[in-house]
């Protein structure tokens, strides 16, 4: 039992770095082979921090636009870019086309589909943050993390593409979608669980659960979708899978709320 807590504490560790610009937990040695299922829980982690950038700018009388800018801006900080840096490299790569994809990829300048896919992004969610305004805690945390469930299936459809001599794996420690999704499957049976105990109606309760469903779709079938055009799986197009998993879920959640 203490073997595997310490495991636990040294995966969870290894993720808490390598996920965010956080500083090393205390005591714990952090281990870097199986982070990934940690993902979706640290999405949601960094959704209600941006969530509490969000509301307390407003509840300081900033303007709507600048505290969804700031609350956009903090996600980027917080993560250290990591996951829009792989958008703009994937989108560069799809739109150079097949035989020059991990050329393009590999290239650190970022084209002009780069800039463009990043620009159309951040407009969405800026655009869905302004309608979702006070509702930010019951979307925002729940669409990153999603996003970073996505990460998951396309791990576990897709073979690993390296073009970088000390690029990092995932795929090298996966031990396959059950093992790798448990932690996972626990929070959303104790997302589940919370709406129907908690929710005021029958209305309420499903709308939140159907939420939930849609979620899963999504998380399963774009980066299903992003496999297929990329023919494989790296760094750049996990992060890109995490960005636009998150952005159509916060526009369903726009829509919805």
């Amino acid at each position: 039992m203490k073997l595997i807590k310490k495991k636990f504490l040294n995966d969870f560790a290894g993720a808490w770095i390598f996920f965010t610009i956080f500083p090393k937990l205390p005591v714990i040695h952090p281990r870097f082979k199986n982070i990934t299922q940690y993902a979706p829980f640290l999405g949601i982690f960094i959704g209600y921090i941006q969530s509490l950038i969000f509301i307390g700018l407003k509840n300081n009388s900033w303007p709507i636009f600048a505290c969804a800018s700031i609350c956009i801006t903090s996600g980027f900080l917080i993560t250290g870019g990591l996951h829009i840096d792989g958008l703009m490299d994937t989108f560069d790569g799809l739109y150079a086309g097949k035989d020059k994809f991990i050329k393009a990829m590999k290239d650190s300048r970022v084209g002009a589909f780069g800039v463009q896919a990043i620009i159309l992004i951040i407009l969405i969610q800026l655009a869905c943050l302004m309608k979702i305004e006070e509702k930010i805690f019951d979307a925002l945390p729940l669409c990153l993390f999603w996003g970073r469930v996505s990460t998951l299936i396309y791990i576990d459809r897709f073979k690993y593409f390296k073009y970088k001599r000390k690029s990092f794996s995932h795929k090298k420690y996966w031990r396959g979608l059950n093992k790798e999704s448990r932690f996972t499957i626990l929070i959303l049976i104790l997302m589940a669980s919370y709406n129907l105990i908690f929710s005021d109606s029958y209305v309420l309760i499903f709308k939140k659960i159907l939420l939930l469903l849609i979620g899963f779709f999504c998380a399963w079938r774009i980066p299903i979708l992003l496999g297929n055009k990329t023919g494989g799986v790296n760094g750049d197009t996990c992060g890109a899978s995490v960005v636009l998993t998150e952005t159509v879920m916060l526009f369903i959640y726009a829509i919805s709320l």
